[in-house]
């Protein structure tokens, strides 16, 4: 019996959710307790490491919507909800390629009750389907998304498939489309070639068996037997999706041109052939500058090794990049691409991560430093330890994380998703009324085309009503499809997180990108973000008749025998300054107060001032001033003395990041107001502050104590805050904030904590994500005014009889383009506004 079945015979339900801010004990507490209050819970584990949520409840009990929502309640995302024993697919769909047509397919999946989530991912063409134990097969999921009136290219397990697959099934898509408008522009263009001297010169014999015979593999082959069979499944479905509009204005017109085999009348098969022929350009054109919008994945897919000289048996040997297992030592010659994440065992040598983190100098390596895959080795032979591998690595993860921006929605979006809903039906309608017009009404809109015939070539006033109405309707069909508006939002989010992951700022969600234009107040944390995160030598001040080379000397070689961070940093400062610690004799810890021991046979005592006194050490008066002078400045600093006299003073601190005092400057430029939140002494971080320029400090704050920080500012600021820390500790926080930020450096970054990630772990780059979010945000905006604008002025036109239906179909793929083509501006746009 499965588990599924065992679950079911035992009358409980188990959930698993993934909650990407759950990650410390703490937060896990939290969400333990919100959905324990929820009527019907048997059990609940969590597993931090994983962000997962493992609910037991009854059958009766709460389903996964409502669990979801509690924890979302609590102040957690749910990144995704599944009943154990479902499975996730991953469904190619070649020809969903605007969010309308994502619409359709995910309707048409909900109305099975074993189809528990769907998402759609416009970028590559995949929907990623949750199916329960008494779901869907793959057969029947490929029957009810053909029913919407939509190919199937694949379906495979959820991790199965991979970024090269689905780049391939893009490329064969766009051969496709290549294809089959090669193959219709022949006879069209033969079409064409014919009509203009049958109707300017010369009557050709048997005119209209050619053009028929030529138009009728155009129309119903080729191209246009997948058009018609995806706009019959979606009708047939209940359903309107764009190719109904193109069926509708190709079918009639060959049809009602066939009527001049039995009647003399205008042939309307040239059209039928046009139209359809411009629709296999348009689909074609379309793919390509999509594909070339979200080019940023498939450069990144290029970066990685193929292969890996590893050690086997003492032995190097080479491998595919594929087979490497964690604990694997890697041989790195100079000039070659760092297989996989890894940590340097042996060798030194300076290595180019600019594909991770966009920073353009080589770092320096050595033993215990951590290297990123598929970043650049430039001179030394290094030994590198595999710590990541395959879909754990850092560039598979950048890979995931853009797919999923690409991916996501904006909450403008809405608007439009309201509109291309509304959208197909409303045209059908309105081309069926100018049909009506035109037949009942022509003489009176006449005078409309005596006017346009003026200045419009193609407006003949004189034509007969029935060749107006049909004109007319079909203008109307052809010029109104909404793939611009379709298109607005994706291809803007596509070129704008490519942009984003060129500089190492991967913006998470489109929401983020729509929110993030509001932001009035920047919350920082203070370590890790605005200093580096560990104590540094600052300080060296000698007492009178002290060299300072001696005293460092003293200290250095006394805290060389201590693992405390302030030894660490004392003894790395002095081998900074050339100084080697000496031998130290009867070593001694006296707790948090300080340290003892023999140097050349004489007692050398370092700490507080507190130890120094009890020790009758003389001389402290003397070095009051200076100590007071340090500590006011939020640095520790220790007394060093031998043989009982004072010898001088040695401060360490956590120092400001190079950039942190540039990077709030530019924060204030912009209009924000920065506030700094940290667990640290209200001393210290004042002093850090003052230095950099911060407007409000809040000190001495608990992890915990942080998220009520933040919902205090947006009480107080509107929801308008964004936080700005290191993306693990400071999770619950950067989940409250309207927008989290995880600053962090190469493989160490916590991707899933924030919104937006700052690979290079600079300050600075809050501010380039600010402007590139406001540059992608003002394209889709732009991107929606110009196609709905577009349709709202074009309908009209199209039903006054001024726009020719062959015109319309180049518009109407002109409109696509021309939306695609603005969204291929946002780098210009990125680099004039960052200027």
């Amino acid at each position: 019996m499965g588990s599924a079945a065992k679950q079911a015979s035992s009358g409980l339900r188990e959930l698993e959710l993934i909650v990407p801010g759950m990650g410390s004990d703490h937060c896990a507490g939290i969400i333990s307790k919100t959905i324990t209050r929820l009527d019907g819970i048997d059990g609940i584990k969590t597993n931090i490491a994983k962000h997962r949520v493992s609910v037991r409840s009854l059958a009766s009990g709460p389903d996964g919507d409502a669990v979801k929502r509690a924890v979302e309640g609590a102040g957690y995302d749910v990144a995704s909800v599944r009943e154990v024993g479902a499975t996730t697919l991953r469904v190619t769909v070649p020809g969903m390629g605007s969010d309308h047509c994502a619409g359709i397919i995910k309707s048409t999946l909900a109305r099975h009750d074993g189809v528990q989530s769907t998402s759609t991912n416009i970028s590559n063409h995949t929907v990623s389907v949750v199916v329960g134990p008494e779901g869907p097969s793959e057969h029947e999921l490929k029957k009810l998304i053909e029913g919407a009136g939509y190919d199937v290219a694949a379906i495979a397990l959820e991790g199965e498939t991979n970024q090269e697959e689905d780049s391939a099934v893009e490329e064969a898509y766009l051969k496709l489309a290549l294809r089959r408008f090669r193959i219709a522009a022949i006879p069209t263009t033969l079409i064409m070639l014919l009509m203009m001297p049958h109707m300017f010169w010369q009557s050709i014999p048997g005119y209209l068996v050619i053009v028929a015979a030529l138009g009728f593999p155009v129309v119903f082959l080729y191209g246009g037997a997948a058009t018609h069979k995806a706009s019959w499944r979606s009708l047939k479905n209940g359903t309107f999706n764009m190719d109904v509009l193109i069926s509708m204005g190709s079918l009639p017109p060959y049809l009602i041109g066939l009527v001049g085999f039995v009647y003399p009348m205008t042939s309307f098969i040239e059209m039928a052939a046009t139209i359809m022929t411009f629709h296999m350009l348009g689909r074609y054109l379309e793919a390509k500058a999509k594909g070339k919008a979200s080019e940023a994945i498939r450069k990144l897919l290029t970066l990685g090794a193929k292969t890996a000289r590893v050690e086997r048996g003492g032995e190097e040997v080479e491998i595919p990049v594929k087979e490497l297992t964690p604990g694997d030592v890697m041989i790195i010659r100079p000039g070659d691409k760092v297989p996989t994440d890894g940590e340097v065992v042996e060798g030194e040598s300076h290595v180019d991560e600019s594909i991770a983190t966009g920073e353009s100098v080589p770092v320096y390596k050595s033993s215990g430093d951590t290297v990123i895959g598929a970043t650049i080795n430039k001179e030394g032979r290094l030994r590198v330890k595999a710590t990541r591998v395959g879909g754990d690595t850092f560039l598979a993860q950048v890979v995931k994380l853009i797919d999923e921006a690409q991916g996501s929605r904006v909450p403008i979006q809405e608007f439009a998703d309201r509109m291309t809903g509304r959208f197909v039906p409303l045209v059908l309608i309105i081309a069926l009324g100018s049909l009506v017009a035109w037949l009942l009404a022509a003489d009176s809109l006449r005078p409309v085309l005596e006017w346009g015939a003026g200045f419009l070539p193609w407006v003949d006033p004189m034509a007969a009503t029935p060749v107006l109405a049909i004109l007319a309707a079909i203008a109307v069909l052809v010029i109104a499809c909404p793939c611009a508006l379709g298109l607005a939002t994706p291809t803007a989010l596509m070129v704008g997180s490519g942009v984003g992951a060129e500089r190492g700022i991967l913006i998470r969600s489109g929401e983020a990108i729509q929110t993030f234009k509001d932001v009035k107040v920047m919350v920082l944390d203070k370590t890790g973000t605005i200093t580096r995160g560990e104590p540094k030598l600052t300080d060296v001040i000698t007492a009178k008749g002290v060299e300072e080379t001696e005293l460092l000397e003293l200290a250095a070689t006394v805290e060389n025998a201590s693992e405390h961070p302030i030894a660490r940093a004392i003894v790395d400062g002095a081998r900074e300054r050339g100084i080697k610690p000496g031998r130290v004799a009867d070593f001694r810890s006296t707790g948090a107060r300080g340290v003892s021991g023999a140097v050349d046979g004489k007692t050398v005592l370092i700490g507080n001032r507190l130890l120094l006194e009890e020790h009758g050490v003389n001389g402290l008066e003397a070095l009051d001033q200076n100590l007071q002078d340090l500590e006011n400045q939020g640095r520790t600093a220790v007394i060093v003395a031998r043989e009982g006299q004072a010898f001088g003073i040695v401060a360490v601190a956590d120092t400001l990041k190079d950039e942190s005092v540039a990077a709030i400057q530019a924060m204030h430029q912009q209009g924000l107001y920065v506030v700094m939140i940290t667990g640290d002494n209200e001393r210290a971080a004042k002093a850090v502050a003052r230095e950099v320029g911060i407007d409000e400090v809040r000190a001495g704050v608990l992890p915990e104590g942080k998220v009520d920080a933040i919902r205090e500012l947006q009480e107080k600021y509107g929801n308008h805050v964004a936080m700005v820390g290191d993306g693990i500790n400071d999770a619950p926080a950067l989940k409250q904030a309207n927008v989290g930020i995880a600053i962090g450096a190469g493989a160490d970054v916590a991707i899933e904590a924030a919104d937006v990630t700052l690979v290079r772990g600079e300050l600075s780059g809050v501010v380039d994500a600010m402007v590139l979010s406001r540059a992608t945000f003002k394209k889709i905006v732009e991107n929606l005014l110009w196609a709905s604008g577009y349709n709202a002025a074009a309908i009209p036109i199209a039903a006054a009889g001024l726009l020719h239906p062959m015109i319309g179909v180049v518009a109407m793929t002109v409109s696509s383009l021309s939306v695609i083509g603005n969204s291929m501006l946002l780098r210009r746009r990125y680099e004039r506004d960052h200027r």
